[in-house]
């Protein structure tokens, strides 16, 4: 089993956080009042929920761990690829044009943005399990993240407007493949 380092990690949540960032700056472009209570609230749903999934894949994939240990490298070379290749195709694949109308803090819409920006961190979760990591710790971190980033997008939304939403997108589909070739790299060499 591979060891990820914290640096790694890091770049890893802020990846996952990518989405909940931009969401958060869409939200906050389209919103004609974002409160700060607004915001807490939808960055807590985006933590929480960033935190959980990691853990749900973890557990989906120590089920499986032992069955394909010799290619362990390989499948989360292939996850974190999907996941990032999957962000890269998103971004030059939006819906440019539309505004959003609908309140994202708060009911079921925060709810289903909430899990709809944390799949991927079940994926990555997923991986997580075919490396020496300590899942509370990694999926805490990846929750810390995206709190944080989320405020830091609703924050900036009204300052940037929507020109980073596509350009984050990007960064973290790139940062994502880029480490789940260091993973591959770092078994195989």
């Amino acid at each position: 089993m591979t060891q990820l380092d914290f640096l790694s990690l890091l770049l890893i949540a802020l990846s996952l956080s990518l989405d909940c960032f931009a969401v958060a700056v869409s939200a906050s472009v389209a919103m004609p009042r974002v409160s700060y209570l607004l915001a807490l609230r939808t960055a807590f749903a985006f933590g929480s929920a960033q935190f959980l999934m990691p853990v749900l894949g973890w557990l989906a994939g120590r089920t499986i761990v032992d069955i394909i240990s010799g290619f362990d490298h390989w499948v989360a070379f292939v996850l974190l690829a999907a996941v990032g290749g999957r962000m890269l195709w998103e971004s030059f694949h939006s819906r440019e044009g539309r505004t959003q109308t609908a309140d994202i803090t708060r009911g079921i819409l925060l709810l289903t943005l909430a899990i709809a920006t944390s799949i991927d961190a079940l994926a990555v979760g997923l991986s997580f399990a075919f490396l020496k990591i300590n899942i509370v710790a990694a999926s805490a971190t990846i929750g810390v993240v995206a709190f944080i980033v989320s405020m830091l997008g609703f924050t900036l939304g009204r300052r940037v407007g929507g020109v980073l939403g596509r350009q984050a997108k990007i960064a973290g589909g790139v940062i994502l493949i880029a480490i789940g070739l260091r993973i591959l790299l770092s078994h195989l060499l």
